[in-house]
């Protein structure tokens, strides 16, 4: 979900991008529904097909393999996780193994607050679980499916108080929901709060923060918070009940669930469990309590043991002790791939997704907040349960991967045989060019952040393709190989990327392993690196007009007994809108590079406090847009002066496109635009 960063309101979604390609964003080019559309009554499905239960792993461990024992798995995690914690700065975590209803491992690692020196339990301490709240909301609506108060392919208006607006003139669906493909770009506002007052109800933060659609329903997947918000809700109002309270009734209670909630901040009986969390310094104080919105899409605490009941319930048809909370034909359903780039490819399911590595197919969700990073999958073919939790910022993006893959290799050896092209063919060199993730805001004030954490995938001499700016755990830089047609494999491990083309046949998107992203090749006018250098080399333009002012006024001051320099005949100075337009340009960009600056230590997180500095960065740009327009009319009608020289029309044509750019760029990233939406 969120990572801790002093420049979040800068580059909340830069970090999407790739964020996960050991998992990574992945794209999705053909829809292949599980089952046809259900009435709305009780929900009637087929057994699972072979896709429904995630790969047939071999029956017995492979040779080279360990055995899946509780002293080896403790001699393994003892000598990975405290030199995560140590290396990666985490003050603790908490690790789970279950397999065949047997629980293999069950320990803590470090602390749970670092101050008191308090130690964490894999019972009791309650971990932040972030994303990991989405399987709990998708098997509540599940629930309500198979009493037929809920139909996966029915306008989700049909069960709002409130409307989703149109768009593509298409309906939003439970079912597009549940594998991210509503088509909402992303927002930022009220995701994460801090302090308990500023809490909003479910329902209010639907309203006020509904996104814009970027894609049409069902087509593109673009991973969304608020799509899930909206599905915890329709819970709420199917059943009539809070969806905090809805979920403990029904999912924690009959599982013994006990030291798990969805309730912001814990209750009473829970308060002193949880977790303190850590920024990357973790010499700093603790973060707090975060309280994400909305709830279903991130609200969980929950422990390992509460965890790994959880997932024996998954692996056990829906049931655990005699407690029903799905039936096994349900769960069947949600575990049927629904979108998939190619069969090369792990797919998203019913709100599962899937990890593959050799011959394993978990299938589960990560989560991420600021301080809290998770991973819960489960293996339905091997029985297994795998849960990680740290509590650290440092926990995100190198442990958790770390873990998956060398647990993968350690006890279930034996990557896929692959062979790479010898020759690639010709047409696939035409994955080149520059790329943005689908999840990405394109109508807020974050939309800049789009500009800057675009990649280019370019192909050397030698047919291997590239990433920029990415690399692998070991910090190598990853070159994938061409494996089939529009099929790319890293040349040492099994990540992959699939290219999905128009009916033009141009590469227009990408996929990677984690299938509820997608990457988008960039307009040519949004390409960064057209963009960036002509804003870099047009601040640089102001920036030397402003230097010259202040020569000038250096020489009226200090040295006003000499005689004053005169220009040459048919050479003007700079007049007062060019110069003004110059000056407002470049002490506004140097307040807001002075701003993250000085707030580089500190946890930023957009919320309506925000709201009265976005106003003021309006007025100040829009003053600032006026005076860019006078300098472009006078640049205008400085060509008409035939008594100017050639010298001194460049100049003032070069100050007014300098601010043209700047302000094309202010306008289309909505540096100027809705003070309320981020």
């Amino acid at each position: 979900m969120l990572r801790s960063s002093s420049r979040f309101a800068l580059t909340i979604l830069l970090s999407v991008f790739f964020s996960e390609i050991t998992g990574a964003p992945a794209l999705a080019q053909t829809h292949t529904p599980a089952n046809p559309a259900q009435p709305a009554a009780p929900l009637k499905t087929t057994p699972a097909t072979p896709a429904a239960t995630p790969g047939p792993g071999p029956a017995a461990p492979p040779p080279g393999s360990h055995a899946l024992t509780s002293a080896d798995l403790e001699a393994f995690f003892d000598g990975v996780v405290p030199l995560q914690l140590e290396r990666s700065d985490v003050v603790g975590a908490s690790v789970l193994v279950m397999k065949d209803g047997q629980t293999l491992l069950e320990k803590g690692y470090g602390y749970a607050d670092l101050k008191n020196k308090k130690t964490v339990d894999p019972n009791s301490t309650i971990f932040r679980l972030a994303s990991i709240s989405k399987l709990f909301t998708w098997v509540s609506v599940m629930q309500l499916v198979e009493q037929g108060k809920l139909n996966l392919d029915t306008d989700v208006n049909q069960y709002l108080d409130f409307q989703i607006r149109p768009a593509f003139n298409k309906p939003v669906t439970l079912r597009n929901l549940m594998t991210h493909t509503g088509g909402f770009e992303e927002t930022a506002d009220d995701i994460i709060l801090l302090n308990p007052k500023d809490a909003v109800s479910l329902r209010d933060y639907l309203i006020h923060n509904q996104p814009m659609r970027l894609f049409p329903p069902g087509e593109v997947p673009a991973y969304s918070n608020y799509g899930v918000g909206l599905a915890s809700y329709i819970v709420q109002r199917a059943s009539g009940q809070p969806f905090e309270q809805y979920v403990q009734q029904h999912i924690f209670t009959p599982l013994g669930m006990t030291h798990s909630s969805f309730e912001q901040p814990l209750p009473k009986s829970l308060a002193n469990l949880p977790s303190e969390g850590y920024r990357d310094d973790t010499t700093k104080p603790a973060v707090g309590f975060e309280i994400f919105n909305p709830v279903g899409a991130g609200g969980i605490s929950s422990s390992a043991a509460d965890m790994g009941r959880f997932g024996q319930a998954l692996l056990n048809g829906g049931s655990l002790d005699g407690k029903q909370i799905l039936k096994p034909e349900t769960l069947a359903l949600m575990w049927t791939p629904q979108f998939q780039a190619s069969p090369q490819l792990p797919p998203i399911c019913m709100g599962f997704y899937q990890d593959w590595r050799n011959n394993l197919r978990w299938i589960g969700h990560e989560g991420d907040l600021i301080a809290f990073h998770s991973l819960f999958f489960v293996e339905p073919s091997q029985k297994l349960v795998l849960f990680v939790s740290y509590n650290s910022a440092g926990g995100g993006g190198r442990p958790r991967p770390e873990i998956i893959d060398m647990f993968t290799d350690r006890y279930f050896p034996g990557a896929p045989k692959v062979e790479f092209l010898k020759t690639l063919p010709p047409e696939m060199k035409a994955i080149e060019g520059r790329y943005q993730t689908t999840r990405r805001s394109d109508s807020t004030k974050m939309a800049l952040g789009n500009l800057f954490s675009q990649r280019s995938l370019s192909i050397n001499k030698d047919g291997v393709l590239r990433v920029s700016g990415f690399r692998d755990l070991r910090e190598h830089v990853v070159k994938w190989k061409a494996i089939g047609k529009d099929l790319w494999q890293a040349e040492d491990d099994q990540t992959r990327i699939f290219a999905i083309r128009d009916s033009s046949n141009r590469v227009v998107r990408l996929a990677v392993d984690f299938p509820g992203v997608q990457i988008q090749r960039v307009r040519w006018f949004e390409n960064s690196r057209l963009v960036l250098p002509i804003t870099y080399a047009s601040i640089g333009v102001l920036a030397l007009v402003v230097i010259a002012s202040i020569i000038r006024l250096g020489r009226r001051l200090f040295l006003h007994k000499r005689p004053r320099w005169k220009p040459q005949p048919g050479t003007i100075w700079l007049t007062a809108s060019p110069r003004i337009a110059a000056w407002l340009w470049i002490l506004f960009l140097a307040a807001i590079v002075g701003y993250f600056a000085a707030t580089s230590d500190d946890i930023s997180i957009p919320n309506p406090h925000w709201y009265p500095w976005f106003v003021l960065v309006n007025w100040v740009v829009a003053v600032i847009l006026v005076f860019s327009f006078f300098t472009l009319i006078r640049a205008f009608f400085i060509w008409t002066r035939a008594d100017l020289r050639l010298i001194t029309k460049l100049k003032f044509t070069i100050v007014a496109l300098s601010c043209v750019v700047l302000g094309w760029v202010a306008i289309h990233w909505n540096v100027i635009g809705s003070a309320h939406r981020i």
